[in-house]
C-alpha cells in the first residue's frame, strides 16, 4: 500500500495531465451544446423568415410566439422576442448551411448577436466571426476589436482559419462554460445558478461571516442528510458556537415564491432529525436567500419546531 506522505514521483505530473485532460472535456462538451443550440437558433429563424415573407405575417405574431414558447418552457430566457428576431437575422444574414456549420455554430450566440447588431456587410461579419473563434476573444474583447476596427488593420490576412475551436484556456472557453444561454437550452438554469450562487458565497466566506455576526462557524455544503434511506443536501450549513444552533441556508434564484419558505423549512426538519446527536444543540433555524432579498443574513424563517424554543 502506498504511503499517501510519499507520493510516487509521477503523481504530480499525472495529476496535470489528468486535470488538462478534464478541462478540455469541459470546453468540448459545452461547445457541442452550443452548436445545437446555434443550429437550432438558426431554424427557428430561417422557418420565421419563410413565414413572414410566403404568409406576410405582422410582428405581434413574435410576442405572441414567445409568449406560447415561455409557456411550454418555463425560465428559458432564450425564447424571448428579441432572441426570436435575432434568430430571424441570424438565418437571414447566413442562409448557407456549409458556413453554419464551420463557423458560425462554433461561437457563442452573445457573440454572434454582437456581430450581427455592429456590422452590416457580410465580409466583414465573417472576418470578426473568424478571428473570435482563432483567438478565442470573450464577448466584451470581439466588441472591443469592432469598435477599434481591427479588419482595417489587419487587411484580409486573417481570413481563413484552419482552428475547429477556440483555445481550452481562452476567455471564450471560460465564459461559454458559464454561458445561461446554454443552462436554458438543457433546463438546468435555476440548479446551474443555485450552485453559482453558493460557489460566490464560498469564495467571499469571510465577508459571508462577517456579515453573519459573532459566533458562526461554517459547517459545509452540500452537507448530504440521510432520512428513511432517501438522501438530501443542505446547501450552507453553519453553527452558532453561543447559541448552540444549527442554522440552515437554502440558496434559490430569482423572486421570492412562497413554496421557497415550504422547502427550506423542509431542509430544518431534515437537518433537526439528523443533526441532533448534540445534547446541548438547540432545534435548528433555516434561513433563505434570494436575489431580491437585500442581505443573507436578514432574510430568515425559522421552522415550526425551533419557533416554540
Amino acid at each position: 500500500m502506498t504511503d499517501l506522505t510519499t507520493l510516487p514521483a509521477s503523481y504530480p505530473a499525472l495529476l496535470e495531465e489528468l486535470k488538462s485532460r478534464i478541462r478540455a472535456a469541459q470546453v468540448q462538451a459545452a461547445f457541442a451544446v452550443n452548436r445545437e443550440l446555434i443550429l437550432l437558433y438558426w431554424s427557428i429563424g430561417r422557418d420565421l423568415s419563410q413565414r413572414f415573407a410566403a404568409e406576410e405575417w405582422g410582428g405581434k405574431i413574435i410576442d405572441r410566439l414567445a409568449r406560447d414558447l415561455q409557456t411550454e418552457f418555463p425560465g428559458v430566457e432564450g425564447f424571448s422576442p428579441r432572441n426570436l428576431r435575432y434568430m430571424r437575422s441570424l438565418a437571414e444574414a447566413w442562409p448557407e448551411e456549409e458556413i453554419l456549420q464551420h463557423l458560425v455554430a462554433k461561437l457563442p450566440w452573445s457573440h454572434n448577436v454582437r456581430v450581427l447588431d455592429r456590422i452590416k456587410d457580410r465580409p466583414t461579419r465573417e472576418w470578426y466571426l473568424r478571428a473570435a473563434l482563432e483567438y478565442g476573444w470573450s464577448r466584451d474583447v470581439l466588441v472591443l476589436q469592432i469598435k477599434s476596427r481591427l479588419h482595417e488593420r489587419e487587411g484580409k490576412a486573417l481570413t481563413n482559419f484552419p482552428r475547429a475551436l477556440p483555445p481550452p484556456d481562452s476567455d471564450m472557453a471560460e465564459q461559454i462554460l458559464k454561458d445561461p444561454y446554454n443552462f436554458d437550452f438543457l433546463t438546468v438554469t435555476a440548479t446551474a445558478r443555485e450552485r453559482e450562487v453558493e460557489r460566490g458565497l464560498l469564495t467571499h466566506l469571510r465577508d459571508l461571516l462577517l456579515e453573519l455576526g459573532r459566533g458562526f462557524s461554517f459547517v459545509g455544503s452540500q452537507v448530504p442528510v440521510t432520512v428513511d434511506e432517501q438522501t438530501f443536501y443542505i446547501d450552507l450549513l453553519f453553527y452558532h458556537v453561543r447559541l448552540h444552533r444549527y442554522f440552515v441556508f437554502e440558496l434559490k434564484v430569482g423572486a421570492f415564491q412562497p413554496e421557497h419558505a415550504g422547502t427550506s423549512e423542509f431542509s430544518c426538519a431534515r437537518a433537526g432529525a439528523v443533526l441532533w446527536w448534540n445534547l446541548l444543540s438547540r432545534t435548528p433555524i433555516s434561513r433563505l436567500a434570494c436575489p431580491h432579498i437585500k442581505s443573507l443574513a436578514s432574510c430568515r424563517r425559522p421552522c415550526r419546531r425551533s419557533c416554540r424554543a
